[in-house]
C-alpha cells in the first residue's frame, strides 16, 4: 500500500451557517455539494481546495467543544499553503479575522501565521518556498 495525498479533511462545526460562510467567503473554497441529511438532523458541505484536496464541513446537534485549544490529542490544526503570508494575512484582516504576528520557521526559514475559524479551529498560513 501506497498513501497518495490527504484526500480532505472532516470538520464538525457548531453554527453550520456561520461556518458555511467562513470557510465558502472568508476562505474562499469552492462549494462543491451540499446536502442536509434529515435521519441525522445534519447538514454537509463539501468545498474543493486549489489543489483538488477536499474540506468537509458536517453540522450535528449539540457537537461538544473542542478539549483545549491548541495541544489536545487529535488534530492540531489546518495548514494552507500561500504564496504571501503577508498578504494573505491583510486580506483576512480586512475582513475582521483575527490574525496572530507572522513568525518565521526556525527549520526552513519560511513566514507562518494563525488564525481561527468560528469554532476556534487554528489555522495556519504557511508560505510556499
Amino acid at each position: 500500500m501506497r498513501l497518495r495525498r490527504i484526500h480532505h479533511v472532516a470538520l464538525i462545526c457548531s453554527d453550520y451557517a456561520r461556518s458555511r460562510r467562513f470557510y465558502a467567503e472568508t476562505l474562499g473554497l469552492r462549494v462543491v455539494g451540499e446536502a442536509y441529511r434529515a435521519a441525522r438532523d445534519s447538514w454537509k458541505l463539501d468545498l474543493e481546495l486549489p489543489d483538488g484536496g477536499r474540506l468537509e464541513l458536517f453540522s450535528f446537534p449539540s457537537p461538544p467543544p473542542r478539549p483545549s485549544y491548541p495541544e489536545a490529542c487529535g488534530l492540531r490544526h489546518l495548514a494552507f499553503e500561500v504564496e504571501d503570508v503577508a498578504g494573505a494575512a491583510a486580506a483576512l484582516q480586512a475582513q475582521g479575522v483575527a490574525v496572530e504576528p507572522i513568525r518565521v520557521d526556525e527549520f526552513t526559514g519560511r513566514r507562518f501565521t494563525f488564525f481561527a475559524d468560528p469554532d476556534g479551529l487554528p489555522i495556519e498560513l504557511y508560505e510556499a518556498g
